[in-house]
């Protein structure tokens, strides 16, 4: 059976391997030097089989999903399990007074922004087939050493080394799908993996109570065993990803030579201008993702929205403990659970619904409402039912956004490198509201928590503000590109320079 090649843009695979007229749809112009969609950007991706795209598009599900799941969930399990070791005595057994934990806390942003950018390039530099695997070897190994902590100081250099290796995890997973899946599938595979928040919240929580009715693990007790018995466990975990983690779709040893073709080909037919899925680093398409006006406008979304969802990961189990202040340090532990159970639901929900309307700002306006409403309830009453219910409303609207943020940056730039940057942009901005967070709940807001219910209050306002009005600049913007002739627009340019226009091009439009 004779099969066509592979050209440019052009898929010519025989109709039983499930590509049909590939070679035949009108992608636009095309350079047929470059094979490359010059001038416009696809509006439909090129036909495939349905049978054969479901079948495709579930085995790359089954193998990259549960790994990105696993090691940004371990991520936010060892980043965070210092909430519930607080509880468990941690800043007695440390000396630290008033606002040391607040400290502590902050110590890790601060690294982690620093980081986040040249942590991203490392990662496109050297692959993230190793090198995320990798950095969950390195967390896993820190959040073990935190159980030998015996005073602060100690406490922030492994908390600093942390951060050093979490750095590239949340864009790392957000760059690397984009490896394989189009725009529209983006958002479900990321609100997926992202579940892992929400999940590993829940399980640091029964775990702690767990951990908790230990007598001793060898020689630690307390706080230290939950420090040693969840490091042990990422350990374990990454070096089974080591082994199984796979690069990109072709170094896959699970796909078919066919298979990895009409992978290439379906990411390729969405980006403007570009002859490449994986492009070399390139100054001028960095540049082009740190200046991008959705990346920005996103950014501080994700900024203003952060502030709620890390103070929320960091400071549940001591809300928690002043909404329920006589119950025992295993009962508290317990009661963080159901929040982060329903925070599951939303997760999945509105991920879902953005990757079937491919709309991803229009789920955040719905849902910022109920955060304004959860903080309004805090600020409203002392009832402890009423609060506990606004921790679980909190956590419905605010889970999805890390998810809805990444999925909107990737779906607004062209090539590899530039979403590599814009994506470490995106963290870099998301992750300043993780360092505000860290002084969202201090001890002398305690217990009722005023000015962090008026920070978050304000925060989720501004976010609400601002994202309604990326919508109407999108709509305005795309109107305005709409008026142009892309091949006048490109005259005199040289192949490179249209290469590196990005979302500057003007057959580019902008997705909401």
């Amino acid at each position: 059976m004779s099969q066509s090649p592979v050209v440019g843009d052009s898929v010519r695979v025989n109709d039983k391997d499930g590509v049909i007229h590939c070679e035949d749809q009108e992608l636009g112009s095309v350079d047929d030097k470059a094979g490359t969609n010059m001038y416009h950007e696809s509006e439909a991706l090129p036909e495939f089989d349905p049978k054969v795209l479901r079948r495709l598009r579930l085995k790359i599900d089954l193998w990259t999903v549960p790994m990105i799941f696993l090691i940004s969930g371990l991520a936010f399990l060892d980043r965070a399990n210092i909430g519930n070791a607080r509880l468990a005595g941690l800043e007695k057994d440390l000396g630290m007074q008033g606002n040391d934990f607040n400290i502590v806390l902050t110590i890790f942003w601060v690294v982690y922004i620093v980081l986040e950018v040249p942590a991203l390039v490392a990662c496109k530099y050297f692959g993230p087939g190793w090198f995320l695997p990798a950095m969950t070897v390195g967390y896993g190994l820190m959040c073990l050493l935190q159980a030998w902590a015996h005073n602060m100081a100690q406490m922030c250099a492994l908390r600093v080394m942390i951060a050093l290796f979490e750095a590239p995890v949340l864009a790392g997973c957000a760059y690397y799908y984009s490896r394989w899946y189009t725009r529209a599938e983006l958002t479900f595979r990321l609100g997926l993996s992202s579940t892992a928040g929400p999940i590993m919240g829940a399980t640091s929580g029964l775990a702690a109570s767990a951990i908790l009715t230990l007598d001793h693990f060898g020689s630690l007790t307390r706080w230290r065993m939950i420090f040693a018995i969840e490091g042990m466990i990422t350990l374990i975990i990454a070096a089974f990803l080591l082994v199984l983690f796979t690069d990109r779709p072709e170094t896959a040893r699970w796909l078919t030579e066919e298979e990895k073709k009409i992978v290439i080909a379906r990411i390729k037919a969405e980006r403007v201008a570009t002859t490449e899925v994986l492009d070399g680093i390139d100054k001028a398409k960095l540049l082009r993702g740190l200046i991008n006006p959705a990346v920005i406008a996103v950014g501080f979304i994700f900024c203003l929205t952060n502030i709620t969802a890390q103070g929320y990961s960091f400071f549940l189990p001591t809300i928690i403990k002043s909404i329920y202040p006589n119950k025992s340090v295993v009962h508290q532990q317990l009661w963080s659970v159901p929040p982060y159970a329903v925070g599951l639901i939303t997760n999945i929900g509105g991920s879902y619904l953005s990757w079937r309307f491919d709309r991803r700002i229009i789920v955040m306006v719905a849902l910022l409402p109920l955060v304004i409403l959860g903080y309004g309830i805090f600020l409203g009453t002392l009832d402890s039912q009423a609060r506990y219910g606004a921790t679980v409303i909190i956590a419905f609207a605010i889970m999805p956004f890390q998810i809805l943020c990444q999925s909107q940056v990737a779906a607004n730039v062209v090539s590899d490198t530039a979403r590599s940057s814009a994506l470490a942009l995106n963290i870099i901005i998301g992750n300043i509201g993780g360092l505000i967070s860290t002084w969202a709940f201090t001890a002398s807001d305690a217990p009722h928590y005023i000015r962090g219910s008026g920070l978050n209050i304000a925060s989720a306002c501004t976010s609400l503000l601002l994202a309604i009005g990326v919508i109407f600049w999108m709509k305005w913007d795309n109107k305005r590109r709409a008026t142009k002739d892309p091949e006048a627009e490109l005259s005199g340019l040289s192949l490179k320079q249209v290469h590196d226009l990005d979302w500057a091009h003007p057959g580019f439009r902008w997705k909401p």
